[in-house]
């Protein structure tokens, strides 16, 4: 896991290499891993913050999944190594978007986007900026 620098975006790097059991028949990697690797890489990114879900649940700050959009341009494989590029692309005191790369070497596989929500252990929307201002602060500062 690394930062990413540059081009006006900060965000992190998640590297690793692709097990047999996450591909299917055809022998490339199976179209819903990616959403597994989005997940890897959001929280990968969210720890590397210094504030890893099991803290953010601890303080009653939940973030489900709302929104995800993939788009795929080429297979990974068994074996292949990849890295999936995390960024924060939006928000606001209720919302967080994320966007993704995923790439052997240099070659684009795919990309994608998540979206989530801010909600208490009710699955109330809550405000970030009250609930957690520190966090809130930490969040806007890597955008």
């Amino acid at each position: 896991m690394r930062r990413m620098e540059g081009e006006g975006m900060n965000g992190f790097s998640c590297e690793f290499r692709v097990r047999y059991q996450e591909t299917d028949q055809m022998g490339v990697v199976y179209h819903a891993n990616y959403l597994t690797w989005f997940e890897v890489g959001r929280t990968e990114m969210i720890r590397s913050l210094g504030m890893p879900y099991q803290t953010l649940e601890a303080r009653g700050l939940l973030l489900p999944l709302i929104e995800a959009d993939l788009k795929f341009k080429q297979p990974a494989k068994y074996d292949d190594t990849v890295t999936i590029y995390t960024r924060v692309t939006a928000f606001t005191h209720l919302r967080l978007d994320f966007a993704y790369e995923v790439k052997r070497g240099e070659e684009l596989l795919v990309t994608g986007s998540t979206r989530h929500v801010w909600v208490n252990r009710d699955w109330k929307p809550t405000r970030i900026d009250r609930e957690a201002p520190d966090l809130y602060a930490l969040i806007g500062s890597h955008m």
